[in-house]
């Protein structure tokens, strides 16, 4: 049997009524407390407080404090009056039980409209929220359709602008062309014109003296004896003398002191051969622009750009295959491996790129640090703290007015303390 509370106190005011119920030695929760517009009840076991209400109250706005073993109600009036009593003196125990069942009743439907409300507001919540997603995502299609309509409008006109250099130098060759012929006939038109000016000398001569009158049937005339000695001579006859020169690759003659240097561009253009017709077969299929190292390597920059790191990797790595002696290609290549977690692969690269960046000379200072930064930063992604920090406080002694590389050697050189000082 439940222990009903009868001690509690009240008073009231012409709007609210305050209600204290000491609840002393149990734990009370918001779930023992059941109110209605004219209905309280207190159900805590083993103790039971219920009271049907002198008028009715508002349920919503009316609180209740637990605490310090009571439980204090702040029930504000619907009316504002001052009642008799805290509670209904003269009811009869069938319209207590009806009091009852309707509050319990009103709670129910009161519950089931805040449950509907409340379903009706996630629905809401939940649309909001794919409406969203789809804005963002249609923001991001739009976005990347534009950069992809952007660089194919690039990459046209490029290929416009080749193409118009191409046809201005093809025209270019066939104005020479035609100049070097026009200027081949013109001299064999001198040449010939030359020629019939000197065959048509002697022939003048013959005719003139041909004509002189003769004296007599059988006497000869003194301008035709002198005209047979003085006839000209046969032509020789033509020959060919071979000459033999040294073979050599370039047009300038040979000189001493440039032997080595035109060795070492012979040795160069070789392994570049060798490099390009290594897989002859995989790069038939290829444009000619695009079997440029430059060219891929502003390709791989601008897929770089837009997010696309293994479309990047893979023109940094066509482009190495054609040149392997720009430092730049695998400079680029590192921070592709570094923005897809191939940590050993940008160290790879990194230190490829110092190598190539050999004498160390104001020019290439920024490459060198950018090279030390990726590989100290791939060193650190790898937890290899000492040598990361070894890394740029290179590049710091190349750039040593960069805040930026300082700080972060910093915060390298403060994880390496706490790691020794866990350890």
């Amino acid at each position: 049997m439940p222990v009903w509370l009868r001690e509690y106190s009240w008073r009231q005011s012409g709007s609210a009524v305050y209600l204290s119920l000491p609840v002393r030695g149990v734990r009370v929760t918001p779930a023992n407390i059941f109110c209605t517009d004219q209905y309280l009840k207190v159900s805590v076991p083993p103790f039971l407080f219920e009271a049907i209400l002198y008028a009715p109250i508002d349920d919503t706005n009316s609180t209740a404090k637990i605490g310090n073993g009571s439980i204090f109600f702040t029930l504000y009036k619907k009316e504002a009056a001052m009642w008799d009593s805290l509670t209904l003196v003269n009811a009869n125990k069938e319209k207590l039980q009806y009091l009852r069942k309707n509050a319990v009743l009103k709670a129910h439907e009161k519950a089931k409209e805040e449950m509907e409300a409340k379903k009706v507001t996630k629905q809401e919540h939940k649309k909001y929220a794919l409406e969203a997603t789809m804005k963002l995502e249609e923001a991001e299609r739009k976005r990347i359709e534009d950069l992809k309509e952007k660089e194919r409008q690039e990459v046209t006109k490029e290929l416009e602008l080749w193409k118009k250099q191409q046809k201005d130098a093809e025209k270019q060759k066939r104005v020479q062309k035609e100049g070097e012929l026009h200027q081949e006939v013109e001299q064999l038109k001198e040449k010939k014109k030359e020629k019939m000016n000197k065959t048509r000398i002697p022939n003048e001569g013959t005719s003139k003296t041909s004509l002189k009158p003769t004296k007599g049937h059988g006497s000869y005339s003194m301008f035709s004896e002198n005209l047979k000695e003085e006839q000209l001579p046969a032509p020789r006859s033509t020959a060919t003398i071979q000459i033999n020169f040294t073979s050599r690759v370039f047009p300038t003659a040979l000189r001493e002191s440039r032997v080595a240097e035109e060795e070492e561009w012979l040795r160069k253009q070789a392994e570049a051969r060798r490099t390009v017709s290594a897989d002859l077969s995989e790069l038939e299929d290829l444009k000619e622009e695009e079997k440029n190292p430059d060219w891929l390597k502003d390709k791989g920059n601008k897929m770089f750009a837009t997010g696309n790191y293994l479309a990047a990797v893979n023109a940094y790595n066509l482009a190495v295959r054609l040149n392997n002696t720009l430092p730049l290609l695998y400079l680029n290549r590192a921070a592709c491996h570094l923005k897809l977690r191939n940590l050993h692969k940008a160290i790879e690269d990194s230190s490829k790129a110092l190598e190539l960046l050999t004498p160390p000379v104001p020019d290439n200072e920024n490459a060198r640090v950018k090279a030390y930064v990726r590989r100290g930063t791939a060193f650190c992604h790898l937890e290899l703290y000492t040598e990361g920090l070894q890394d740029y406080e290179a590049a710091l002694k190349i750039d040593p007015k960069n805040k930026t590389i300082e700080k972060d050697a910093e915060k390298i050189r403060h994880l390496i303390q706490g790691t020794t000082q866990d350890s």
